[in-house]
């Protein structure tokens, strides 16, 4: 299905008409297009976080409504969207979805319109296990193991000896689960799973140095 269609111009007008721009750049960043969310759009969701004035709850309740959607391509889009956020956002923003008492609800997701969709909703469904694993960490840690500062006097490698041993598991989970996505070549086929693809290669880097500064923490110990 190539283009916006009826039902994205008619969820966008809604928006627009209850003034909400954040709804409204969302619903644009999720659209029924087979395309990875636009540049301009996630900019703009980006931009946002960092306003004062900005209702963030607003924002990530639309993606999660959009993830609730029977089209793949707006589940996924909605799960990208979602994440990039979480990545070049403000903090504010994964510490609101870490605050939810309901994440992403999708253990049972399947879009059986046709082969492809009915493939790339077995990425879906791992992929927004990652994401709530994002969360879970974020709750239990007070911090995102991504964004923490790296190195000898990082974050990982100073803490002490008792939240360390907490640290460890819930970052080894959030590493399994990220590996867990398990994708191969032949399925980076359309521009929305590539981009979620390049989400996770860059967690999963920035992960490793944490788990790598954590367990350097632990034999000095």
């Amino acid at each position: 299905m190539s283009g916006q269609t009826l039902t994205d111009r008619i969820a966008a007008a809604q928006y627009q008409l209850t003034g909400s721009d954040v709804a409204r750049a969302v619903c644009k960043a999720t659209t029924h297009e087979v395309m990875a969310p636009k540049k301009k759009h996630l900019e703009y969701l980006i931009s946002t976080t960092n306003e004062t004035n900005v209702n963030i709850p607003q924002m990530a309740d639309t993606l999660f409504e959009r993830s609730t959607n029977a089209s793949w391509v707006v589940v996924f889009k909605a799960l990208t969207t979602t994440h990039h956020i979480c990545i070049y956002g403000n903090e504010r923003f994964i510490q609101y979805l870490a605050s939810r008492t309901s994440l992403f609800n999708l253990s049972n997701f399947i879009d059986k319109t046709g082969s492809h969709g009915y493939d790339m909703s077995t990425f879906i469904r791992r992929y927004a296990r990652y994401l709530n694993e994002k969360a879970y960490a974020y709750r239990a840690m007070a911090f995102d193991f991504i964004r923490v500062k790296k190195g000898a006097d990082g974050v990982m490698r100073t803490m002490a000896p008792d939240k360390l041993l907490k640290a460890m598991p819930a970052l080894q989970t959030q590493v399994d689960t990220l590996l867990e996505f398990d994708v191969h070549p032949k399925d980076l086929n359309n521009s929305i799973i590539n981009a979620a693809f390049l989400l996770l290669f860059k967690d999963l880097i920035k992960l490793f140095a944490s788990y790598n500064d954590g367990i350097i923490n632990l034999l000095g110990m």
